[in-house]
């Protein structure tokens, strides 16, 4: 590691970033030396711009992958390098508005019995029946499930804040299931070493070969349960800001975009069309 990236890490450590943060900065970081071959040091704000047009025109990264490389940028130059720029440098991207991809409840089923391990089952039913992400169901100990109360503690979720998520009856006797097969000791998800829990990328693999093996034809990642977990609550006339917890949102806008992509609540509005003509009901 170059006395610059373990500044820069330093740097992130002392502000408590996320340690997925800190390795995304420094991805982006080592792609920008290695585009340039030299320091990033020596690099001035037109080499960056150039820079970030390539992973936009020829990598073709997404918006949100080039704006992460933004940010990391700004991180270096401003906060480890302490060089100032201009207040509109390296702008972002317009990320487009997409809504999140939703599975209903029969595909939903499908899908977990095509799941072919209880250990990846447990796990995604986890994503789907509590609302997590994969970092926050990979990273859950055994101390975490209070099944006396129906909760799971979700510790240090995104923005480094801990709540609590649901324990549904049916997600703890899977639960209990896998901990008889796993005698697990302190992660609830174990990797291939005890000491280390479960990896992400590998249970992004098992949750798209059960999305194929399933039939289903829709873009299927762990982040689909959480997103199909709020719009299915949604649809049960579950308030916005109970979901909103749940989730462990900040924003309400964030979570609103659920009312979006709910088809119970798109098919059980009454268009005014219908309402023409009728008269209006006597106050009494």
């Amino acid at each position: 590691m170059t006395p610059l990236r373990r500044r820069m890490s330093e740097d992130m450590q002392l502000r408590n970033f996320a340690p997925e943060t800190q390795r995304n900065y420094i991805y982006h970081v080592k792609g920008l030396a290695e585009f340039y071959q030299t320091s990033p040091e020596h690099l001035d704000l037109e080499d960056i711009r150039e820079y970030q047009l390539h992973l936009l025109n020829e990598k073709h990264h997404s918006a949100p992958a080039v704006n992460q490389f933004v940010s990391a940028a700004r991180f270096l130059y401003q906060v480890t390098l302490d060089i100032t720029w201009p207040e509109k440098a390296l702008p972002r991207v317009r990320v487009s508005h997409q809504l999140p991809v939703v599975l209903s409840p029969a595909e939903v089923d499908a899908f977990f019995r095509h799941v072919g391990t209880l250990r990846y089952r447990a796990a995604l039913m986890t994503a789907y029946g509590a609302g997590l992400r994969v970092s926050e169901v990979v990273r859950l100990k055994i101390s975490d499930i209070d099944s006396a109360r129906g909760l799971l503690r979700v510790e240090q979720g995104k923005g480094k804040k801990d709540r609590y998520a649901m324990l549904s009856p049916r997600l703890l006797k899977v639960m209990r299931a896998w901990w008889k097969v796993e005698q697990s000791k302190h992660w609830l998800f174990p990797g291939r070493r005890p000491e280390k829990h479960m990896d992400p990328a590998m249970l992004q693999l098992v949750c798209r070969q059960a999305a194929d093996l399933a039939g289903i034809a829709k873009r299927v990642r762990v982040h689909t349960l959480r997103h199909s977990f709020a719009t299915h609550l949604l649809d049960q006339s579950v308030d916005l800001r109970v979901i909103q917890e749940l989730l462990g949102h900040t924003c309400i806008d964030t979570t609103a975009r659920y009312a979006q992509v709910s088809p119970r609540l798109v098919s059980v509005t009454k268009s005014p069309l219908d309402q023409l003509g009728r008269k209006p009901r006597k106050k009494r």
